[in-house]
């Protein structure tokens, strides 16, 4: 079957690290335990739409190592199409060191490697998982001109298109927000974005208003155990997050993103598609790692509402 959500990103080997705390700048600290675990922004997305009821392709690059081929494996378990998943020759596959702390907060060092590789050729390239693509999602773990690229392409091929700008230290090009259609920053990618000091529903209503005025279609700003926020033309929706006990805050966003972007390629409407995100995020920060905290469709219909 064809795909109907399309990830363009990254794919990344997590090495994470637990200890106690985060350590402070020049500190060694004991860690307690240590796993390497399958990540990256847009492949953790692609999982999470692929479990979570889409069908699923990718597009993205590893390198030439036993990283990128285990990368690759893990997308196809979950059956996801990965011919456009590109491998780099002399390049070692991207890699994230994170720390997580006892109370589940993370810090992470992203090492681009075969995904600073992934260029508009290797995108065009693919142009029919495009055209196939119902849903079309981004994130700023690859070079820029290929997101570019890619927002432009699915904009103009009518594609529901959705950029979650992370990592983000600045405002995006002006010229991008007319071809997004859902910005789904958290609270400071929000205020990186805008320069408004995010904390909450009301400063991420402020912020989204201005990624509107600045020509995005509508803005979801993730808030953590605070929820969720949509602004749009018709108002702002806020809607509270659910109570859960944290394990591991990792991926959480991508699992929100994934959930969101298949609920939409299924037909669902926005509202029911925040609320399968917000449903699968709050599972996954129940368990450990990125790709194996995130839940199937059937885990998450399991759960009281």
């Amino acid at each position: 079957m064809q795909a109907r959500v399309l990830v363009i990103g990254s794919l990344n080997m997590d090495l994470v690290a637990r200890a106690e705390r985060l350590p402070r700048a020049g500190e060694t600290l004991p860690g307690e335990s240590f796993t390497t675990v399958p990540g990256g922004k847009g492949a953790n997305q692609a999982v999470a739409a692929a479990r979570l009821g889409a069908q699923v392709a990718m597009i993205g690059c590893v390198g030439d190592d036993a990283y990128g081929a285990q990368l690759r494996q893990g997308l196809e378990a979950d059956a996801i199409d990965c011919q456009g998943i590109g491998v780099a020759a002399g390049v070692p596959s991207g890699v994230a060191m994170i720390v997580v702390d006892d109370h589940s907060q993370n810090a992470i060092v992203i090492i681009a490697g075969g995904n600073g590789r992934l260029s508009t050729t290797d995108v065009e390239r693919f142009d029919h998982l495009l055209q196939q693509a119902e849903v079309v999602v981004c994130q700023l773990e690859i070079p820029y001109p290929v997101v570019e690229h890619a927002l432009s392409r699915a904009h103009q091929l009518g594609r529901t298109v959705i950029l979650n700008p992370a990592p983000v230290t600045a405002p995006l090009p002006p010229h991008w927000y007319a071809w997004i259609d859902y910005l789904i920053p958290n609270e400071s990618e929000a205020q990186a974005l805008t320069g408004v000091s995010v904390s909450g529903p009301a400063s991420a209503g402020e912020a989204a208003s201005r990624l509107l005025e600045a020509g995005v279609g509508k803005v979801i700003v993730t808030l953590g155990e605070q929820g969720v926020l949509l602004a749009g033309n018709a108002g702002v929706e806020h809607f509270p997050g659910r109570v859960v006990r944290a394990v591991d805050t990792t991926a959480a966003g991508d699992t929100f993103v994934g959930g969101f972007a298949a609920a939409l390629a299924r037909g669902q409407d926005q509202r029911q598609a925040i609320a399968l995100g917000q449903a699968a995020a709050a599972l996954s920060v129940t368990r450990a790692g990125a790709q194996p905290s995130i839940p199937t469709y059937a885990e998450v219909s399991e759960q009281p509402a």
